[in-house]
């Protein structure tokens, strides 16, 4: 991080989800920090669609950069201006709720530029807005799954949970996914014990702590009367991840380990697929939660919930789950890992 105030790039999301209008109130919330400086990645139509309550406070503060910055020009630009980048640079309308082909590309266009923008090192991290995957899958890009795949291919990372993983931090608790956007049996089927070892190898380097691996069946398997797998395959790579010296524990029953984990006895929990380790996360945190990409050679962190189109453009969203991700990036920024307690 160069200088003393962290620079984080803010990306729209879909413009036609409610990506716009909660920056827009982050902004203008009495609890932002002067602390650090926000560069806004949207679309000026996307702001000029925002209602005026919304818009109006920061209208004059607005800073349109006709260009990719770079560090000492984002440094030397006036404290009480708010940077803006528009990725598309497009006269056009957009219609709230309703996301069409521009509206993804856009989305994307945003994205692109964020990572130019953490690469350069002309922003500190990136903070994005919810993005529509069926929109952009529809519309931009067939292989589209979401962020944190999308991220990781631009910056040539390969393997999900071997080079990069998705994890969420919450108040008390803090959970990492082997897999992630993947159909159920898919998801059982690829789980191995070498992807086991590896999302405990790139856990432990980039957070470290004491880490639970939840078990697969139900509690974990009870040494082989409900199912083989957490013995065939779980134990295996727990064991070998110890012997290189990561503080791992498992398979732990799954209906109890992330109730473990929010007394203090874990300082995370590897969920072994998607649903496993969200309900867990949205039922104790839903909306203080933040998504952390591990793996990426910036931070990356966004907010757990989705676009909203069915609030987009009626002044309804809630700003304050993005208030809770940028207070944890910052704190992520200054070195204050999830292992040491401070979500």
């Amino acid at each position: 991080m160069t200088g003393s105030r962290p620079t984080l790039a803010l990306t729209q999301g879909d413009p036609a989800g409610i990506g716009p209008e909660i920056l827009a109130k982050l902004l203008v919330s009495s609890e932002r920090s002067d602390a650090w400086r926000p560069l806004l990645i949207v679309e000026q139509a996307a702001l000029e669609t925002l209602p005026a309550e919304l818009f109006d406070p920061i209208r004059d503060r607005l800073d349109f950069l006709p260009d990719t910055p770079s560090r000492e020009e984002v440094d030397s630009r006036p404290i009480d201006r708010i940077m803006v980048i528009d990725p598309v640079q497009s006269d056009r309308t957009i219609e709230p709720g309703r996301s069409g082909p521009a509206d993804a590309g856009g989305a994307i266009a945003a994205l692109d530029v964020a990572v130019s923008l953490a690469e350069s090192g002309a922003a500190d991290a990136v903070v994005t807005c919810p993005i529509s995957k069926q929109s952009v899958a529809r519309h931009h890009l067939s292989s589209f799954r979401g962020h944190t795949d999308y991220l990781a291919s631009k910056v040539g990372l390969i393997s999900y949970g071997r080079d990069y993983l998705m994890a969420f931090l919450a108040p008390d608790l803090q959970v990492a996914l082997l897999t992630a956007h993947l159909p159920l049996a898919e998801a059982i089927n690829s789980i191995s014990t070498e992807s086991i070892e590896a999302a405990l190898g790139l856990l432990d380097r980039v957070a470290g702590g004491r880490i639970a691996v939840a078990g697969l069946n139900p509690h974990a398997g009870e040494n082989g009367l409900i199912g083989t797998d957490d013995l065939e395959r779980v134990a295996p790579a727990v064991s070998t991840a110890r012997e290189k010296g990561v503080d791992a524990v498992g398979p732990e029953s799954a209906d109890s380990v992330f109730a473990r984990a929010r007394r203090g006895e874990f300082d995370w929990v590897l969920a072994l697929y998607h649903d496993q380790g969200l309900i867990a996360v949205k039922t104790a945190a839903f909306g203080r939660a933040t998504n952390w990409t591990l793996g990426l050679p910036f931070l990356r962190t966004s907010v757990d919930h989705g676009t909203a189109f069915e609030l987009a453009g009626r002044n309804l969203a809630d700003a304050r789950p993005l208030e809770e991700v940028v207070a944890t990036t910052l704190r992520l920024l200054a070195g204050d890992l999830p292992s040491k307690r401070v979500c």
